[in-house]
């Protein structure tokens, strides 16, 4: 079997100090927290900005302090940038961001529902992300809220603006789009594309058991303050011990985890 990526989700849009005291929102708190998890099994940070008053932000500064103190750092870890629709609506908006030329970017192949708003990922907006990247020599991971959005990747891929191997992040247990349920964890993975790459999001507390199936099936994970602020009921989590936690249930399976080299291997990129 290969070998496991896990992804650190360290800020993501939503939590708040309010919230949860441990989520980085300061440039340094997020490149310290990346680093910290690199060093638990992290080979790979999906990254969100947020601007000066801690608000979403697309905006090329606010990543770009993150990217440089983790080169600063000598942290190896493969960088992925958020193109999501909470941060920014326009498509240059969430494409601003990709001009630092990170390794991945995320890329929505499709509309659904967050809690309280819509995730607006339009076929033009879509297009124009997945062109930017690829003229970038960006890979994307292709986020699935919904069944449709593989198909839609794969329409991508017919028209040229996707590559193989197919990169996929399932993301389930969002409200208002699919819950995290072993049914429909199956189902996605049984409808992807052969060769495709796939790792889960999970989303509150199925994260810990639909995450062991995942790793089981040969996919991989996501995990972090974005998807889950807490480590157990009424427990608040940190991100380093979120990425700990997965990587013991890896060893655990006898499942080694991947280096940020595995990583560039495995999804095909120089």
């Amino acid at each position: 079997m290969e070998k496991l990526i896990i992804t650190v989700a360290p800020t993501g849009n939503v939590p708040v100090k309010a919230m949860t005291p441990h989520v980085p929102v300061a440039p340094e708190e997020i490149a310290g927290d990346i680093v910290a998890c690199y060093g638990e099994g992290a080979s790979v940070c999906h990254i969100h900005a947020r601007d000066d008053a801690g608000k979403p932000t697309h905006q090329e500064k606010h990543f770009a302090a993150i990217m440089e103190r983790l080169t600063a750092s000598g942290c190896p870890v493969i960088r992925q940038l958020s193109t999501g629709a909470r941060a920014g609506k326009s498509a240059e908006e969430r494409a601003e961001a990709l001009a630092l030329r990170p390794v991945s970017a995320s890329l929505a192949t499709g509309s659904s529902n967050f809690p309280t708003a819509v995730n607006a990922n339009d076929p033009a907006l879509v297009r124009f992300l997945a062109d930017r990247m690829l003229a970038l020599g960006i890979k994307p991971e292709i986020e699935v809220f919904d069944a449709a959005m593989i198909q839609n990747a794969l329409d991508l891929k017919k028209e040229g603006l996707l590559k193989d191997p197919l990169v996929f992040n399932l993301v389930l247990g969002v409200k208002g789009s699919l819950p995290s349920t072993a049914k429909n964890l199956f189902y996605l993975v049984e409808s992807l594309p052969e060769g495709a790459v796939w790792s889960v999001s999970i989303i509150g507390p199925p994260h810990v058991p639909l995450s062991t199936v995942a790793i089981a099936l040969g996919g991989h994970v996501r995990a972090g303050l974005e998807d889950n602020i807490y480590y157990s009921r009424g427990v608040l989590a940190t991100n380093q011990e979120l990425i700990r936690r997965i990587a013991a249930i890896a060893g655990a399976m006898g499942r080694e985890i991947a280096a940020p080299e595995d990583v560039r291997r495995i999804w095909g990129i120089d």
